[in-house]
């Protein structure tokens, strides 16, 4: 059985729909990434599986219990930690009082564990508390109590660089130790360090779904090709060349076809250098976002 699995779902407000029969499936014990821009309709998405809004059409199940279902949603809550976009806290109380708090409704075996990885200032009031204070108390309070399902929204907005790589070694094992992870991102990078799949919404509708792997291998490689003479395009005549610039005996390009009819080109001129590397993948992304026809 799915962890998550989502039937058709929609969300309209009035005639915009912020949701548009959405349908993709999480599987036990993987990363995945759900990736657009903000207005996307990510956020919107998130609240209706945690029962915050109510499908317009269609629903969502987690660990088999319906979202619509208020009573079959709260058995599920126990076993979901949850990070919103942007943390509510009480900002009258200390971190170390919201986390007893927490604690007290639903446990906190790791919390020291936690701690020591992310360090919010305990014994401050939260209303001192900075964005990256904020959200690395809402980390430790999503993940204290061992849940089986995280679900967050944007989990490293306002995280410095080192606490963000912290933060995604510690997803990475926590998906080994068997747990599954759903997260909203605009932050393209995020999906190659650590997501096993990706969907992409864009408006309201979901594009695709895929692996990471997959969808870079269809973004095609960047090639750097340096030659002891000079080359044109007309030297590259090979099904998959996309973009294709040179300068001198130095050419580039994105290529999406077969290697050895590649190397077959490249076999009449003497070839001095040569790199192949994955695209960003903001260039793959653009596929999605790039134009009307992309």
């Amino acid at each position: 059985m799915a962890v998550i699995e989502v039937q058709g779902l929609t969300k309209a407000y009035g005639d915009t729909l912020a949701n548009d029969h959405l349908e993709f499936s999480i599987e036990s014990g993987e990363i995945f990434g759900y990736l657009g821009p903000n207005g996307a309709g990510k956020s919107t998405t998130i609240r209706q599986l945690l029962g915050f809004q109510s499908p317009t059409e269609g629903t969502a199940t987690i660990f088999g219990h319906d979202v619509r279902d208020d009573r079959a949603l709260r058995e599920a809550k126990a076993r979901i930690g949850f990070l919103p976009g942007e943390p509510a806290f009480t900002p009258s109380v200390t971190g170390a009082e919201l986390l007893d708090y927490q604690a007290a409704l639903k446990g906190d075996e790791r919390r020291d564990e936690l701690l020591d990885l992310f360090t919010p200032p305990l014994d401050r009031q939260i209303r001192e508390y900075s964005t990256g204070n904020k959200q690395m108390l809402g980390i430790v309070q999503a993940f204290m109590h061992d849940p089986d399902l995280l679900i967050m929204d944007e989990p490293t907005s306002g995280l410095d660089p080192l606490k963000q790589e912290a933060f995604h070694g510690f997803l990475r094992d926590e998906r080994d130790r068997g747990k599954t992870v759903f997260f909203s991102s605009h932050i393209l990078g995020e999906v190659r360090r650590v997501c096993d799949r990706v969907g992409i919404i864009r408006d309201g509708q979901l594009v695709t779904v895929e692996a990471v792997d997959e969808l870079l291998a269809r973004g095609g490689k960047q090639v750097r090709v340096h030659t002891a003479d000079p080359v044109v395009e007309a030297d590259f005549d090979v099904d998959g060349v996309v973009g294709f610039t040179s300068e001198g005996r130095q050419a580039q390009f994105t290529f999406a076809g077969d290697y050895n009819d590649l190397f077959a080109a490249l076999s009449d001129h003497r070839l001095v250098d040569i790199e192949i590397d994955e695209p960003p993948i903001e260039e793959v992304f653009m596929h999605f976002y790039g134009g009307d026809d992309a």
